[in-house]
């Protein structure tokens, strides 16, 4: 075990002396810390007054107000008790908890918002998406309506030495220009979820306001109609072509490859850690995103071969990746559009936060990179790390506020304000 851990952390380390081929940065920041001392922070949304409701991934939801004070809305089972009201069913465990959240677009009328986390509601737990009203003051969430309750879990801990109780949940929640809700789902390390026509484990739902399979959705025949797309490992990033509209994902890749993908209706993302697949053999807890043998001896070439991220010679129809962060996994974990004029040459490119940390926390290649794509939003164009006005973290979500300014919640208790 301590040669293979030996293995990944020098692997690592390569990959942060590597890293992507850079183009020259031009364009400096001003930073403000908006917020500090919180638990994991997760995800971030805004009202167009600036208010900003946030999750923590093992507290709950609150919301900072335009004056820079907080209310605590929802909290978790065993959180204190200065939350507004408490959900006992939701709970965080491993990667798990309270995840993604969302404004409705009709907010102003409907008082909305959406937040995902996982409940043992139902046994032995599933991940969930709720949607909630918010008070006319701003300090009481209610009316919570669950609109997709079977989102899988992974409660047990399995044979390997990574992935946990509550590995793998996707999480981010984002309204898209269609005015439909996209959900992501990650494989909660379940080898048949990925591929799987029925079970939402490794995939990315586009819904209504109701949890309803949204109109024009087309998976393939005998899949469930929420699905838009299927067959991803972890998608914690999702963000729309300012110009088409298209999706876009950002995903963690296994010890090779992470992975930023045009997303096409009714797609298969390619990712299958089923044993017996492409040659493979019998894995672990029949899971083979982290077959054993991948630690002795191969190079992130020979363990893209042996487990592909996206398995095209499996599936030859598979969407492509634009961008595979050179072979590496550090850990992509949100992405965002950078749109206004204030961004000058960056005005409509991609950003994705990378959280980049090796074993015993040590952090390696946490950055956020600029990605500008082409006019079609279909390939990558060029990849600027961004200078950085602070100390860089594990960059768990990026949106672009109200104000044009882009928001970063890093899993060491902070949000940061970025302006150019």
């Amino acid at each position: 075990m301590k040669d293979r851990i030996s293995a990944f952390a020098l692997c690592t380390a390569m990959a942060a002396l590597a890293g992507p081929a850079f183009a020259a940065n031009t364009t400096s920041l001003t930073h403000t810390l908006v917020l500090s001392d919180l638990e994991n922070p997760w995800d971030m949304a805004f009202l167009p007054d600036g208010t900003m409701f946030y999750t923590e991934k093992c507290k709950g939801l609150s919301v900072r107000l335009p004056d820079g004070s907080v209310n605590k809305l929802l909290g978790m089972q065993g959180t204190e008790d200065d939350y507004a009201s408490t959900a006992e069913d939701l709970f965080c465990e491993g990667q798990a908890g309270m995840q993604g959240v969302a404004v409705d677009p009709d907010f102003a009328e409907n008082r909305q918002i959406y937040v995902y986390s996982t409940s043992n509601m139902t046994a032995p737990g599933t991940n969930r998406l709720m949607r909630m009203t918010v008070g006319e003051d701003l300090a009481s969430v209610g009316d919570r309506t669950d609109i997709v309750e079977d989102v899988r879990y992974k409660p047990e801990a399995t044979d390997h030495p990574f992935g946990g109780p509550g590995a793998h949940n996707g999480g981010r929640v984002r309204f898209g220009p269609d005015g439909f809700i996209y959900l992501t789902t990650g494989d909660t390390h379940f080898g048949e979820g990925p591929q799987s026509p029925t079970i939402i484990a490794g995939k990315v739902l586009r819904i209504d306001r109701d949890g309803n399979a949204a109109e024009g959705n087309s998976p393939p025949d005998g899949f469930d109609p929420r699905i838009y797309t299927y067959g991803h490992r972890n998608v914690q990033g999702i963000a729309f072509h300012p110009s088409t509209g298209t999706p876009i994902t950002a995903e963690h890749g296994p010890w090779h490859s992470d992975e930023i993908t045009v997303l096409v209706n009714g797609g298969n993302a390619g990712w299958d850690p089923r044993p017996n697949v492409g040659g493979r053999g019998a894995c672990p807890d029949d899971y083979c995103g982290y077959s054993p043998n991948q630690m002795e001896g191969m190079d992130r070439y020979e363990r893209a071969a042996f487990m592909p991220m996206t398995d095209l010679a499996t599936y030859p129809d598979a969407m492509p990746p634009i961008w595979d962060n050179n072979g590496w996994s550090q850990g992509t974990s949100s992405a965002a559009f950078l749109t206004g004029s204030e961004w000058s040459a960056w005005e409509n490119h991609m950003v994705v936060g990378i959280m980049g940390i090796g074993f015993g926390g040590t952090p390696i290649g946490q950055r956020i990179d600029v990605i500008e794509l082409n006019d079609a939003g279909t390939e990558v164009v060029d990849v600027t790390e961004m200078t950085l006005p602070m100390e860089a973290g594990r960059f768990r979500s990026l949106v672009l506020g109200p104000d044009g300014a882009l928001y970063a919640a890093v899993d060491q208790g902070m949000i940061h304000k970025l302006e150019p």
